[in-house]
């Protein structure tokens, strides 16, 4: 549950929304300075309070401004060019916050989705593994959000949709996207909302656009494709490991097969003959 009202600190809901934590502010005290996530957390904190701010700064501008705006409405104003002079400033100042307002919320998105692609891979299934097949062939490179669809992300997508109850919400408010699982919580995997997107997208799920998008979320499902894509990745696991078992292996000291111990033989003895 997010613990903070989007409509008074709309920065510390996103992040709580899009990171699935309930105290933004301590988002970095976890890291060492010198460690990137430091940096990368202390922006998300700093970009969602400049967000805090200025949405106060609107509120309490438009607050003001209807003091002007109700004699307007009222129709007590003249016509006189300089009795709106209140009105227009009142307006200007709104539209200069309203825009970096705007601009302060793109910025804390990025924040948060640079952070997240900064953070530590969980132990992977072989599968997952950068040799496995790709699961998204066919697909056009260059994407802005190809981080979203690496091979292990792309994965776990699939079989938490298989595992039956995962939903894809959108915020109402800002329009930030998340995901529930099948009691209404977040994934406990890391499984990302923009991953969703673009297999969605690329038709191996299918979101069910009968249901509300903030609530109760829109369900998903394997398509046909995704099943097959599923099943392939399922597949390659055995033959992927046996592979990193025998490269491992043979890098490993004293790994040396038969052959090179054929090899060295005869030199041996004929140094003991000298």
């Amino acid at each position: 549950m997010n613990p903070h009202d989007a409509t008074e600190r709309p920065g510390a809901h996103l992040v709580s929304e899009m990171l699935g934590i309930e105290d933004p502010w301590t988002l970095n005290i976890s890291y060492r300075p010198s460690d990137p996530l430091y940096r990368a957390s202390t922006l998300v904190i700093g970009a969602a309070h400049e967000l805090d701010e200025l949405h106060g700064r609107v509120t309490r501008a438009t607050r003001a401004a209807l003091g002007v705006l109700e004699p307007v409405a009222r129709g007590e104003f003249n016509g006189a060019p300089s009795s709106y002079t209140p009105l227009r400033s009142a307006i200007e100042q709104i539209g200069r916050l309203v825009s970096a307002q705007n601009e302060a919320y793109e910025q804390l998105v990025q924040s948060i989705s640079a952070y997240r692609r900064l953070l530590p891979e969980p132990d992977a299934a072989p599968a997952a593994d950068a040799k496995a097949p790709d699961l998204h062939n066919g697909q056009v490179s260059g994407h802005d959000d190809d981080w979203a669809v690496s091979p292990d992300l792309q994965l776990r997508a699939l079989e938490a949709v298989e595992a039956g109850g995962l939903r894809f919400h959108q915020s109402g408010v800002y329009g930030c996207i998340s995901l529930s699982d099948a009691r209404g919580e977040r994934p406990a995997d890391r499984v990302w909302p923009e991953t969703v997107q673009r297999l969605v997208a690329d038709g191996l799920l299918d979101q069910d656009t009968s249901e509300g998008l903030y609530r109760p979320g829109q369900l998903l499902s394997l398509t046909p494709k995704g099943e097959v894509a599923l099943r392939e990745a399922h597949a390659a696991a055995p033959r992927v490991a046996a592979a990193l078992n025998r490269s491992n292996t043979a890098a490993l000291p004293g790994a040396a097969g038969p052959s090179a111990t054929r090899a060295t033989g005869p030199a041996t003895k004929r140094s003991r003959s000298l």
